[in-house]
């Protein structure tokens, strides 16, 4: 099926189950058939919903940077449940969807029954910042000149990504294969207009700390340049939590998906049943132990 987004591009969506629903927005490096995994587990009981980001085929690839930002990429999430007729939903995004996922809660804090912000902090890093922007224009080059055939090969083997192809070869061939099939055009663009321009979460701060969204920070352990956001959002959100994977990459619903599973599963438990509360003010960081 497909849905439009405020400036008219059709974006592809696929739906299964009943029940509450849950909006999957995928990484940069897949696309909404890179749920799978939850899609599976969850529609036996939940409407779930996963769909591909403008950019990416079948939906629409508009030309001209000004098409793609960060604050398209949240409106679309918005104007996927629009068109599905969904009122809330829980929303979770991996990498460039986590992205989407934190800002969602930041413009639409009302339609978000809770947020999951996985492996999220590329860029955000404030010394990071320009190497960042340098290597994303990099890469936007390498899609638009060599191909996603074949620059896949090289961008399928980062740093974080080695993992998963040491635990699991079949599924990393599986996530390089899906890779090479983005579109040369869409993928250079959105990493020149989301990605390169994109805020960084540091500069956030003040909205952050103001969202009352329940909310759930993954990360994998090896994933060097999402720790350190991962534990700022932590401390900012109220009510957020904060899941580090053990020996674990970027990919985190592929790479570990029993274990993202379980704990999506259990942070949906708790919101839905109203326990996923902000920290307890007696528990205050600056206390190392009680005197009086």
């Amino acid at each position: 099926m497909f849905v439009t987004a405020k400036d008219g591009v059709n974006l592809y969506a696929e739906e299964a189950g009943v029940g509450l629903p849950i909006l999957f927005i995928h990484e940069f490096g897949g696309n909404f058939d890179a749920w799978e995994p939850q899609m599976r587990r969850f529609s036996r009981r939940y409407r779930c919903i996963t769909y591909a980001a403008r950019g990416y085929h079948p939906s629409d690839i508009p030309d001209g940077i000004d098409s793609y930002s960060q604050r398209i990429a949240a409106e679309d999430a918005v104007a996927v449940l629009d068109g599905l007729g969904i009122e809330k939903a829980h929303i979770v995004g991996l990498s460039m969807g986590g992205f989407a996922a934190a800002h969602f809660g930041l413009i639409a804090p009302e339609r978000a029954l809770s947020l999951v912000i996985a492996g999220t902090g590329y860029g955000a890093e404030k010394a990071f910042e320009d190497y960042f922007r340098g290597v994303s224009l990099s890469v936007a080059e390498n899609f638009e000149t060599k191909g996603a055939k074949e620059f896949s090969k090289i961008y399928a083997l980062g740093a974080s990504r080695v993992q998963f192809q040491n635990k699991d070869p079949r599924g990393w061939a599986e996530f390089a294969e899906r890779l090479a099939r983005h579109d040369d055009k869409g993928a250079g663009l959105t990493m020149r207009g989301v990605q390169a321009r994109r805020p960084s979460l540091y500069d956030l701060e003040a909205e952050f700390a103001q969202l009352q969204v329940p909310a759930l920070v993954m990360t994998g352990d090896e994933d060097d340049h999402c720790l350190q956001t991962g534990i700022f959002l932590k401390k900012t959100i109220p009510a957020c939590g904060l899941a580090v994977l053990p020996k674990t990459g970027h990919t985190l619903n592929l790479e570990e998906p029993e274990l993202f599973n379980q704990l999506l599963a259990e942070f949906f438990a708790q919101v839905e049943a109203g326990a996923w509360k902000p920290r307890d003010p007696r528990a205050d960081p600056g206390q190392v132990m009680r005197t009086t």
